[in-house]
């Protein structure tokens, strides 16, 4: 980004800047007015929302930010095009078989996007799999009568017996069998309840496939049978007469797999343990390949971990044409497809708004005409660097004047220098380094030994939210999420800054960002302006978050609003929730806030009878304390 752009900078700059046409893919765009948009399209053309109105709309229904977003006609989008796109790739490879969706509740198990799924998605017979006696419960209760039912994970006899019962409302209930050691459980209640079960095997194949969880894949995944366990499972149904309930075959290629030519093998090596299995006579119908559809969160298409090197079209073709191509010649039935696309479904329909608080910038306080009598050689040395710094040659400068900081860090640590000499020359380091600054944007390329130039000069923005409730992945994984403003982006951002959020703690921050389609430990912000808001959004952050968040620092769930746009231009809101209490945050660890009120108000009545306050001020404390428990969490603005 080079200085020159400021005068000139246009609404295109900040799009190529955020990267928001690449991740955005045409549902997120910036206006003309310089605000982030969402678009739908409908039969009468697309209608396009800022999302500025959306934030009006929830503040006028006293639903104050930190807000969590949901546009469910994005979600929507979604389950159509995943299903549309595999049909036409069943289509054009004169495929015999057909798909089936099926939508991992695990990825966002909340009740707004559940039932949407299941709403939406019932005309294309989009399914659910759970991993739990409690993501079952909710599955029974949503599921559409067409869609299947993956039982994934660890299950008891409980577990069992549910879905046995699903199989006799009429639902394709389906128990993959992970350990060999889940096979007699359910062949006993099977047995007991006089119901046949429907059963998968999930295989461990060898292909390892790249992305943050390659541990999801090969020989030492932590589900699913070995070649071995598999053949003694098959065996033993067999012997048992139940091989005809085993009808499916799963394979877990992996999760956000970046490369599209490691889910081809992936995908031929299950395919040839699904035809060897046929040729056995076991009467499978169903080929199940789990997740692995990744996102694009930095919208380059590349091989990065955060990225793809393939589109949706690309996916679906590979599935496709890669199980024919492996079964065709051998004259086995094509299966039905079933993949189990999780954050490819939701990541998109979720956004965090948060407003900016605060900013600490690291700027050189105002400098002597000269450096003080008698000062230390290296203070000394450090001002020259500061008076040339126009001229010097940029690495060789940025290189002494950091050496010159940490040594008189040292020195000051020994007690050779004082305190405001090493303010002093702190104070030289960061206007060295905003000269150095300036003349960096001029470069093409920036040298690794100046990578950390702009990071040491980077503002702290603290926002209004918490990392570790709304965007935990970005703490424990290295998550990265789309982060930009959502307004003024008509503007050129003169600053660069890293996130802070409202927690105590020095984990609590953003300093990894997607930019121009690559990373950055900085991200370029707009000076705040004073009585006005300046709002970020957290894009693509609709799966997993929202239930992995915790109550680091008591900061719980925030304001959520869901809004569905409509043809005539506008959005309606079809949701909305407000964010936790204290009360409820203090419950849920157990404690009982009329107790809890009233061990307070025992303390405030003896520091009225010990004189040290009068009744009204009681009052007043009593007042403020209960208004506080009954209040929200968050920074009130």
């Amino acid at each position: 980004m080079k200085t020159q752009q400021k005068k000139s900078w246009k609404v295109a700059d900040s799009a190529a800047l955020y990267g928001i046409d690449g991740w955005g893919k045409g549902r997120f765009s910036i206006s003309e007015k310089g605000e982030i948009t969402a678009t739908i399209p409908f039969d009468t053309g697309d209608v396009t929302v800022p999302i500025i109105d959306i934030i009006q709309a929830a503040r006028d229904r006293d639903h104050e930010l930190p807000l969590l977003l949901r546009i469910e006609n994005l979600l929507d989008a979604r389950v159509a095009e995943i299903n549309e796109t595999f049909q036409q790739a069943i289509t054009k490879a004169d495929y015999r078989g057909s798909y089936r969706g099926v939508f991992p509740v695990k990825v966002n198990q909340q009740c707004t996007v559940i039932e949407e799924i299941s709403r939406f998605g019932a005309d294309y017979g989009h399914g659910l799999e759970a991993g739990s006696k409690a993501e079952l419960l909710l599955c029974l209760a949503n599921l559409n009568d067409n869609g299947l039912l993956i039982c994934n994970g660890s299950k008891d006899r409980e577990f069992i017996d549910l879905g046995l019962w699903a199989n006799k409302l009429g639902h394709q209930c389906f128990f993959v069998i992970e350990s060999p050691s889940e096979l007699p459980l359910i062949i006993e209640r099977s047995r007991k309840l006089g119901i046949k079960p429907l059963i998968g095997l999930r295989i461990k194949i060898s292909s390892k496939v790249g992305g943050l969880w390659t541990e999801t894949s090969g020989d030492r995944s932590s589900f699913g049978l070995s070649t071995a366990q598999l053949i003694a499972t098959v065996d033993q149904l067999r012997q048992v007469k139940m091989l005809d309930c085993l009808q499916l075959l799963h394979c877990h290629l992996g999760s956000q797999i970046p490369d599209i030519e490691e889910i081809r093998i992936a995908v031929r090596e299950a395919s040839r343990f699904y035809a060897d299995l046929a040729a056995e006579n076991v009467p499978l119908k169903y080929l199940d390949l789990g997740g692995g559809l990744a996102v694009d969160y930095i919208g380059n298409q590349s091989l990065h971990s955060h990225s793809r090197n393939y589109n949706l079209a690309d996916y679906c073709d590979c599935l496709v044409e890669t199980i024919k191509k492996t079964l065709a010649p051998l004259e086995i039935d094509h299966p039905v497809i079933i993949t189990e696309s999780g954050r490819a479904t939701v990541a998109h329909t979720s956004i965090l708004l948060f407003e900016i608080l605060n900013v600490v910038s690291y700027v050189a306080n105002e400098l002597p005409d000269r450096q003080p009598d008698q000062s230390h050689p290296l203070v000394t040395s450090q001002y020259n660097l500061y008076q040339n710094a126009e001229t010097i040659d940029l690495s060789e400068g940025y290189t002494k004047a950091l050496s010159n900081r940490d040594n008189i860090r040292d020195l000051f640590r020994s007690g050779v220098i004082t305190l405001r000499e090493r303010a002093m020359a702190e104070n030289l380091f960061l206007a060295i380094a905003q000269t150095l600054s300036k003349r960096l944007d001029q470069l093409d390329k920036i040298p690794l030994t100046l990578s950390s130039l702009k990071q040491n000069l980077a503002d702290i923005y603290y926002g209004n939210f918490s990392v570790f409730q709304s965007l935990p992945d970005t703490w424990a994984i290295g998550q990265m999420f789309p982060i930009m403003p959502v307004h003024r982006l008509d503007e050129f951002p003169e600053r660069n800054a890293t996130i802070s959020d409202l927690t105590c703690d020095c984990d609590g921050k953003l300093d990894r960002f997607i930019l121009a389609g690559g990373e950055s430990q900085t991200l370029p912000l707009h000076t705040l302006k004073t009585g006005e808001d300046y709002i970020l959004g957290a894009f693509l952050m609709g799966a997993y978050q929202e239930t992995l968040g915790d109550l680091h620092n008591l900061f719980g769930y925030t304001n959520v609003i869901s809004i569905r746009i409509n043809n005539e231009g506008g959005f309606d809101v079809t949701k909305e929730q407000s964010g936790d209490t204290i009360s409820e945050v203090l419950n849920m660890l157990e404690y009982n806030p009329a107790l809890f009120y009233k061990g307070f108000r025992d303390k405030v009545e003896l520091a009225v009878k010990q004189k040290r306050i009068d009744v009204k001020e009681r009052q007043q404390i009593l007042n403020q304390f209960s208004a506080q428990l009954n209040g929200q969490t968050y920074f009130k603005v």
